[in-house]
Formats: structure tokens, sequence, C-alpha cells
């Protein structure tokens, strides 16, 4: 093989890229000791699309089709290489391929809990699964922003970057709704339109068109569901009953002395002085009233209840659990004091 021939295999005629790689977004076509033939042929095939980039700079973009390269299809790289009109000689420059195919089936998750403001439950933690569809819609910002000078750059690596906007975007979308979360919750394509919006604004900065976006599940952490179950479950039962706002008081008071129990400050810290322990008694006793009384006799006023009945409240309490041995005797105290004199 004369030396001529192999210097005249160096020069490249043809530039394409066949996606012989699963999976890849972007590819630069090898140019290690390779010049391009001035007059070579550019294939750029559906759904691709070629970038010339001169020194890390994006010169000229090629969309589908078979393009002549010459100073006259390459404006910009002639104007950064200096080239006259009459250039002729090959050139060499980096020529990178970018798949704008959909990428489909997608699959999203949050695989921790993300925290979000909601107006009814002020704060509380979501997850959520589902499927998105994406494509490259603009290879220089593409280019300029995740792929840069890569040899190639696939879709896991780029996912990995949308995983985490996703879940940052997804928290501040839910958190600036004015839908409650419980209303997103029973229509998930309601949720899903409004993440979609700012999630497309999101990755538009980065060169990438949102397809496709949707919610297959959504659920609250164990111990969160159970509250809500336990809250629906009383606003169920509350709804059976003649006066349905005193079975949900009974549920709320029964529901808050073991969580106030728990906490310093709480039934458990506050009930250790007498002079507070009868404050809560009463405070109980009175509350409680609505929710626990049996029908009035006629000749008793309302607002004269007895203490005799007071304390026979305040025992059906201590029996059901809902206030302490502690809490009892001293109110009970409390009240026979004002009885005997």
């Amino acid at each position: 093989m004369s030396l001529g021939s192999f210097i005249k295999k160096q020069f490249l005629d043809v530039l394409q890229w066949n996606e012989e790689g699963e999976g890849l977004l972007a590819w630069r076509h090898p140019m290690e000791d390779f010049e391009i033939q001035n007059g070579a042929t550019l294939v750029v095939r559906e759904s691709q699309v070629a970038v010339f980039v001169d020194e890390g700079r994006v010169a000229d973009v090629f969309g589908p089709g078979t393009h002549r390269l010459t100073t006259s299809t390459l404006p910009v790289l002639t104007n950064l290489k200096n080239w006259d009109k009459l250039f002729a000689s090959p050139f060499k420059s980096d020529v990178y391929f970018f798949s704008t195919r959909v990428q489909t089936g997608r699959k999203w998750g949050t695989p921790q809990p993300v925290t979000i403001r909601d107006k009814d439950f002020d704060m509380i933690r979501v997850r959520a699964f589902g499927m998105y569809s994406y494509r490259i819609a603009d290879p220089r910002l593409f280019f300029t922003e995740i792929s840069g000078t890569r040899a190639s750059y696939s879709r896991d690596e780029v996912e990995d970057q949308l995983r985490g906007l996703m879940l940052a975007t997804m928290a501040n979308s839910l958190g600036a709704s004015k839908i409650a979360f419980l209303d997103m919750a029973a229509n998930q394509t309601l949720m899903a339109q409004q993440i979609r919006g700012d999630l497309a604004t999101a990755f538009a900065r980065y060169g990438i068109g949102l397809d496709e976006f949707n919610v297959a599940s959504v659920s609250l952490p164990e111990e969160l569901q159970s509250a809500l179950d336990e809250r629906i479950s009383a606003g169920m039962k509350a709804s059976l009953g003649a006066d349905k706002m005193g079975g949900f008081t009974q549920f709320q008071v029964a529901s808050s002395i073991p969580l106030a129990a728990q906490n310093e400050g709480g039934l458990a810290g506050i009930g250790a002085g007498a002079g507070a322990g009868i404050a809560i008694g009463q405070a109980m006793a009175q509350g409680m009233t609505g929710a626990f009384a049996q029908p009035q006799p006629a000749a008793v006023p309302v607002g004269s209840e007895s203490i005799e009945d007071r304390l026979g409240k305040l025992k059906g309490l201590l029996d059901k659990g809902l206030i302490s041995q502690g809490d009892y005797d001293s109110t009970k105290a409390e009240l026979l004091k004002k009885l005997i004199g």
C-alpha cells in the first residue's frame, strides 16, 4: 500500500450513526487521526440531529437528510475557522449525533417520601409512582448543559439527573398548589396535570422535552395513612348517629389523650400537679358532655348539671381509659369538696 493510499484512507468521506448501542442519546463520531474530506457526505437519519463542534463551541446543526459538507453548508464553522470561499482541504471538527426519538415507558418514583405543604393537613409526606416519556428537543442546549464532550451519553445517565429534578419539582408543584392532597389522590390525572406543567419547564432548561407524564399510584407513609383512616372512620361512625359532631368530638378527645401523654408538657407532664389535674378533669368533663351525655331529666335545666352527674361521667371516662387514675382521683376530690362544702 502506497503512502498516498494510506493518507487517503484517513479522510472521512461519509459520516453517519447507525445507533448500534442500546439506550444511547448522544454519540461522538470517532475523529482521532482522521480528517473530514471537503465535500464529504453527512447522513442524518430520521429521529437524529448532527452537531459540529469546534473547540467546545457548537457550530452548525443538521437535521434529518443527506448533506454535502462544504463551506456553504458549514457557515458557522467556516467563520470560526476563517476559511475563505476557495477552501478545498480536509478539515477537523468534532461531530456529535443526538437521538431525538421519544424515550417511552420510563418509570419514576419516590424512594423516600416527599414532604409537601397541604391546605388540609399542613405538612404531609407522600410517595408516588408513575411513567413518563421524553426526548431531546434542543441538541445545542443538551450538549451545553448535559452531555458535553463525552464520547457517548446514555439514557441511564440522563435519567439519573432527571430523577432528582423530578422529585424537587413535584414537591414544589404540589406544595404551591391550592388543590388539597386528598382531591389529587382521588384523581391521579389531576395530580399528573399539576406536576406536568412545572416539570416540562424544568426539563426544557436542559434541552429535554417532556412528552408524557402520568401518576400510577400515590400513597402516604404507613403512620400517616393509619391516622387518615382513623379520621375517616370517625367521620363515618359519627354520620350514623343523630349528633354527628358529638361522635367526632368523642374521637378527637380519645385520640388526643394518648398523644398528649407521650409529649413533654402534655397530659403526663401537667398532670403531676393537683391543680393542673383538676383543671384537665373539669375541661374533659365539660367538653365531653355533648358526646357522652344521657338524656337529661326534664326537671334539670340546661347548664345546671349536678355534681353527682359529673362524677358519674368522670367515672365513665376512667373506665374507658380516656383519663388516668391520678386525673380521676384529683378531679373527684375537687368535686366532692364542692358537694360536701
